[in-house]
């Protein structure tokens, strides 16, 4: 099989690890707290590992890993249906991952593709547990249909964080620069946190978070990278901060402020950074 064709097959993976990430959060947050839920956010956060992996194996291959989400099973007016989707899906990539392990013929990437699988199978037999388990407790749909602006807030933070997690990682992929990748890479895993935390703000608040997306920057040379992240980062911190002064509520003003003070410091980062590449040109 040539090059292009293992790229491809390969970011169908991405894909597919991208929709899983997200079905398996947005059932987690839905689902409340509970140790079901945290298992689930396990699981999320193992494809978000295997995206990491297809990518880096993309990037080797002289590709670019894809930012679309793929196949996700998200209908369901329970937990039980939402976890007889999971297992949909679960199934859906062993059977991607089988054919693709018997049609790619280097060795390096079939006994990759044999490692996902193998975290795959397990996935499968848990949520076929959770099924049963959904369905004995009758669980239920935590989510409320609140939508004041407080609300629309935390979900436009989520918007944003969701954004920056893909930014940063399409970034740390394609840069050569070692210690920007080094701090892309520290810095999504900080976005992802805080998508965390404002999603269970808003469950908390009675409302349903909303995990897409806004256009990604897609700039190919480093400073331009850093000089779009510093504009994002600077203006979604004045953005925080000016949520911080209309909250009443003061669990809420101390989450707002705490996001501000990480996204300025994520935006001082990227400006050092910045100043050693352009040293560097």
């Amino acid at each position: 099989m040539d090059k292009e064709k293992v790229i491809e097959l390969l970011n169908k993976d991405i894909q597919d690890e991208h929709g899983a990430i997200i079905q398996y959060l947005s059932h987690a947050y839905g689902m409340g707290e509970g140790e079901m839920a945290c298992e689930i956010e396990a699981m999320a956060r193992d494809e978000m590992r295997h995206l990491d992996w297809l990518a880096e194996t993309i990037v080797e291959l002289g590709g670019v890993p894809s930012l679309e989400r793929g196949t996700m099973k998200m209908g369901g007016a329970s937990v039980h249906d939402w976890m007889v989707n999971n297992v949909a899906l679960e199934q859906g990539a062993i059977t991607q991952y089988k054919e693709q392990i018997e049609a790619i013929d280097d060795p390096k990437i079939k006994r990759l593709l044999r490692r996902i699988l193998s975290d795959e199978e397990a996935h499968r037999d848990d949520f076929e547990h959770f099924v049963e388990k959904s369905h004995r407790e009758a669980m239920e749909d935590v989510r409320g249909t609140k939508r004041d602006d407080t609300i629309r807030t935390l979900n436009w933070g989520i918007e944003h964080e969701y954004t920056v997690i893909l930014q940063y990682l399409l970034q740390r992929y394609l840069t050569p620069n070692e210690d920007a990748a080094e701090e892309l890479e520290d810095q999504a895993i900080n976005e992802m946190q805080h998508l965390g935390w404002l999603a269970e703000k808003v469950i908390g608040m009675g409302g349903t978070p909303i995990i897409e997306h806004i256009e990604v920057d897609k700039s190919t040379r480093t400073a331009d990278m850093l000089s779009a992240d510093i504009k994002i980062e600077n203006e979604v911190a004045d953005a925080y901060d000016q949520a911080a002064n209309k909250a009443t509520d003061a669990k809420l003003k101390k989450l707002f402020l705490r996001l501000r003070d990480n996204e300025i410091y994520h935006a001082e980062v990227f400006g050092d950074l910045l100043e050693e590449e352009k040293k560097s040109d």
